[in-house]
């Protein structure tokens, strides 16, 4: 037990410090190990005016966490069609843009499709598939790889569509989230809605203006920005805190919940809560790629659909988001929403806030959290 209780007053004091000096507003922090809930932790208020007090069952737009819900479902149902990553997407997608791609490059971020360079709304389905069965890659297959911010949940959403006949947020329901219990939305019924916290847009400092991927961000042109505006809308945060967003069921960036749901759904990824196939299992924690991200602007390194930590020339990790363990994967949101699960110690994560850091990757608030979680275990 002495360890259990190492990770609660770590956690607890970095947690407290987000709220006393790196301008926290609400937040929640979760953590199990082995199947069991070790810490949860809920702070705050879900607005600046300080209406409604933030507690352990409050729910927030968690952008591009979602993409590992999202995978999760698709993975399961390549799973139980008999298909698996080294399958060519055009067994099941005819029309897909490139016939030599399998669902590994493309759940990896390798097929180059991030931008699209027709003009499509975020809202019209039908006219992003189109969009992206026509597009020509942004870089060649097997030319590395680059993040596919907002492309990403269309691709995922027309393979569930064509084995399922459904979209990936209704399967995620039915088949991951309601049986675990699982506080997660892809598509936030108008019941839950009363329970969702006021995002706030983090703000910009000199440091991360000189960084690479702001430098290319503000471009106009640049295969960065193309990749954060195809399709087009709900570019704002404001955007992001209405109704509209929260049902509109993106598996790329629009999924809402609890940050117990996002732990709990990482204790199943990881085997600790008996849900899924080995075979889904293996291929959530299995690398595919690693190199310099073409989008993020950084190493990255990915399973299908998972990112993991980049491991450098000497063997060790490159960066610390997901845990000790070589194999442990998850995945981050915009402004610092986080989860991961770590296979080799068991442990699950997930930190949610509604007053954003303005970074790409996790964020000093969040990160604080992963060296207190990492100097306990």
């Amino acid at each position: 037990m002495g360890a259990h209780i190492m990770d609660l007053d770590a956690l607890k004091d970095a947690f407290e410090e987000n709220f006393q000096s790196r301008g926290e507003l609400g937040a929640s922090l979760v953590v199990w190990k082995d199947g069991e809930e070790l810490l949860s932790l809920a702070g705050g208020w879900m607005e600046r005016e300080r209406h409604r007090e933030w507690g352990e069952a409050t729910m927030v737009p968690f952008y591009s966490a979602t993409k590992g819900l999202a995978a999760a479902t698709v993975l399961s149902l390549l799973s139980e069609n008999g298909l698996g990553p080294d399958d060519l997407v055009s067994r099941v997608w005819p029309t897909f843009s490139n016939n030599s791609a399998t669902f590994s490059e493309l759940l990896s971020h390798q097929c180059g499709l991030a931008a699209l360079d027709q003009a499509v709304g975020v809202f019209d389905y039908d006219s992003v598939i189109a969009a992206l069965e026509a597009q020509e890659p942004n870089w060649p297959l097997g030319d590395g790889h680059g993040y596919h911010p907002r492309t990403y949940g269309f691709l995922l959403d027309q393979i569930a569509l064509l084995l399922e006949g459904k979209k990936v947020g209704q399967v995620f329901r039915e088949r991951i989230a309601e049986p675990l219990g699982l506080e997660l939305w892809i598509g936030l019924p108008d019941e839950y809605h009363d329970r969702v916290a006021t995002l706030y847009p983090g703000k910009m400092d000199k440091k991360e203006l000189d960084s690479g991927f702001y430098k290319e961000f503000n471009q106009r042109g640049s295969l960065v920005q193309r990749a954060f505006t195809s399709p087009r809308g709900l570019q704002g945060v404001q955007e992001m805190n209405k109704p509209e967003a929260w049902r509109s069921g993106l598996p790329a960036m629009g999924g809402l919940g609890t940050a117990r749901g996002l732990a709990k759904f990482y204790q199943a990824a990881i085997g600790a809560i008996p849900h899924f196939s080995e075979d889904v299992l293996d291929w959530m924690r299995t690398e595919v790629i690693a190199g310099d991200d073409q989008v993020l602007m950084a190493p990255t390194r990915f399973s299908c659909g998972f990112q993991m930590d980049p491991i450098g020339k000497d063997g060790r990790k490159v960066r610390h988001n997901y845990g000790k363990g070589d194999s442990a994967f998850g995945h981050p949101g915009a402004g610092g929403s986080h989860a991961f699960g770590d296979p080799e110690s068991g442990l699950s994560f997930a930190y949610i806030m509604n007053q954003m850091d303005l970074s790409v990757l996790p964020g000093a608030k969040c990160t604080s959290l992963l060296d207190a979680l990492r100097a306990s275990q």
